[in-house]
């Protein structure tokens, strides 16, 4: 005689539906195209997608911050670039740098009595721009105008220089002013970084 189901001892049925209910639940994790298993899927392949994610903003936050980095450097470069235009300018600017050292030898109570400007002298990064010049005045006038150059914005290099006392200076076709002690010519070389113009008619 058949047994039903119902007759079986509460904990036989309890150990049917545990079982029941792991077959079930294998069925739905195991069982390919079944929707937890698809699910799953779906889970993980979300899970892979948000790390290569995070991955990808890990290293464009490197990115981000080098970017700031190198702003912080090329302002640095651009302003030591600004500031060597300012010693080395790109162009000779010939006329500034004759008031420069007007300005200087006015400053010191020296008289600048001839301007000569020389060839302009091509070398590997720049090119020299050299101007003979005839000075007179007191001994430390004289040094203060050599000082005065030096602390000027552009560099200068001073040679060639050649003083005499006023007594050698008798024949001089300028009038000495009162307090002359010294005379002297000089060269006076400063520098820039393009080439100068190329006369008309040559290429």
């Amino acid at each position: 005689m058949a047994i039903s189901f119902r007759e079986y001892p509460w904990y036989l049925q309890a150990l049917i539906f545990f079982a029941l209910a792991l077959v079930i639940f294998g069925a739905g994790e195991y069982v390919p195209m079944s929707p937890v298993a698809t699910m799953r899927e779906t889970l993980d392949n979300s899970h892979k997608t948000d790390s290569d994610l995070n991955r990808q903003v890990s290293e464009l936050q490197v990115y981000e911050r080098r970017n700031a980095e190198f702003k912080v450097e090329m302002a640095a470069l651009q302003k030591q670039l600004e500031t060597l235009k300012t010693i080395v300018p790109e162009e000779k600017d010939a006329d500034e740098f004759i008031r420069m050292l007007q300005q200087a030898a006015a400053a010191s109570g020296v008289q600048i009595r001839s301007l000569t400007s020389l060839a302009v002298v091509p070398k590997d990064y720049h090119y020299d721009l050299p101007f003979d010049i005839t000075v007179d005045g007191p001994y430390f006038s004289i040094e203060d105008f050599f000082q005065r150059l030096s602390a000027l914005s552009r560099i200068i290099n001073v040679g060639d220089l050649t003083f005499n006392g006023v007594s050698d200076a008798k024949s001089s076709a300028f009038p000495l002013r009162p307090g002359t002690t010294i005379t002297g010519k000089l060269t006076v070389t400063t520098f820039f970084g393009s080439p100068p113009p190329a006369p008309p008619g040559k290429r």
